[in-house]
Formats: C-alpha cells, structure tokens, sequence
C-alpha cells in the first residue's frame, strides 16, 4: 500500500474531512500525472466534496479544475 492510500485511510478513519479532501487531491494529481484523466477525475471529485464538508476554499480549486476538464 501507498503513503497515499495510507493518508486517505487514515484520515477516512479520523474523519478528518480537511485531510481526506488533501488526501483525494494527491490522488488526483498522481492520476494526472499518469495521464489518467478518468481517474483523475474521480479522485478531484472526491476532494471537492470533502473540501465542500469541511468548509475548505480548497473545493474552489477543485470545482475549478474538474469544470476545466468538463467535469462539472
């Protein structure tokens, strides 16, 4: 297992919805890397809604980047 699903696992298990939306953008952006757009997308989702959650202005960014690739 990754760091990075360790970091989402445990800040799933926390409930720590700032950490989980982070988590979920590093996901994201592994995936984008990889050229994984699909992927990608699903992670950046993620991250959105638990940004949302937490009310963290990091759900901007992220609406942001998923209404770029069409997402939203």
């Amino acid at each position: 297992m990754s760091t990075a699903d360790t970091d989402l696992l445990s800040a799933h298990a926390r409930g720590d919805a700032w950490a989980v939306a982070r988590a979920y953008l590093t996901a994201a952006d592994m995936a984008a890397e990889g050229e994984d757009n699909d992927r990608a997308a699903f992670f950046l989702t993620h991250a959105w809604v638990f940004a949302l959650e937490a009310d963290d202005p990091l759900a901007e960014a992220c609406h942001e980047r998923l209404r770029r690739m069409g997402r939203v």
